[in-house]
């Protein structure tokens, strides 16, 4: 399966600044049909917290462009939207869209960053969020909650093979984003794609460094730290392979209790 990561510099909180970005970066990109294409965590506004100017339902500017993609590169195109939670306050989203141009899956992140007064502005998920994608099981994330390992091994208890975790990552914290990519990669013996933004907003910068990493650990595809996009083809068998010819995953034991 072939992946195409988009690493923008989001224009912050301005959409259709934004959708003109993603086009321009792959018009002249050849995309098989089927390929996944994966752009950022709230990718058209940036990571804001202006929640009533930015939220939209499935009507909205954000999905309609995602679906016009999608159709128009016969691709399944995930990306980070923000809609409305029943609450008053928003929901910071990974959605998947298949190839015809519909919504095929999406997930609420279950970690909103409270550091930044995420928690205050967005209301946390409350599942985990898996969905076939050709050969693999497939699970979304988005950015804080690749430090929390443990929802990462439950996909994993669901037959995940392949984790999306998009980001708005600052660069003060890129050595930890790296790290664990790797370490989620390889405590699940699975293919994980981060991608992340590049550029800066009105209170951060941040380093890019989108990347794919093998179940093994290692890195199969690195953006550096400016827009551009990142490309790899992903083998299934190899994951099977591999977790055939070290099964430690076999070996977990969840039985056990603390005293």
């Amino acid at each position: 399966m072939k992946i195409i990561g988009v690493q923008l510099d989001i224009v912050w909180e301005n959409k259709q600044a934004n959708f003109a970005k993603v086009g321009s970066l792959l018009e002249e990109v050849p995309i098989d049909p089927g390929s996944l294409i994966v752009l950022p965590e709230m990718f058209a506004t940036g990571f804001s917290m202006n929640v009533a100017a930015m939220a939209e339902d499935e009507s909205g500017g954000t999905f309609a462009f995602l679906k016009d993609l999608a159709r128009r590169r016969q691709a399944f195109v995930g990306g980070g939207v923000v809609t409305r939670n029943p609450d008053g306050r928003g929901c910071n989203e990974a959605v998947i869209i298949d190839s015809r141009g519909f919504l095929y899956s999406r997930y609420s992140k279950i970690h909103p960053f409270s550091l930044a007064g995420e928690n205050r502005h967005y209301a946390p998920g409350n599942r985990i969020v898996t969905f076939p994608l050709h050969e693999f099981t497939v699970a979304p994330f988005i950015c804080y909650d690749l430090r929390f390992p443990e929802i990462f091994r439950l996909a994993v208890r669901r037959n995940v093979d392949l984790f999306m975790v998009i980001a708005c990552w600052p660069a003060i914290r890129e050595s930890h984003w790296m790290a664990l990519l790797a370490a989620r990669a390889i405590e699940n013996q699975a293919y994980v794609i981060g991608v992340n933004r590049c550029g800066a907003d009105p209170e951060h910068a941040y380093s890019g460094r989108s990347q794919i990493v093998d179940p093994s650990g290692r890195v199969i595809a690195d953006a550096g730290n400016d827009e551009g996009l990142l490309r790899a083809e992903l083998d299934h068998a190899w994951v099977e392979n591999y977790r055939r010819e070290l099964p430690f995953l076999t070996d977990r034991r969840e039985e056990y209790h603390l005293d």
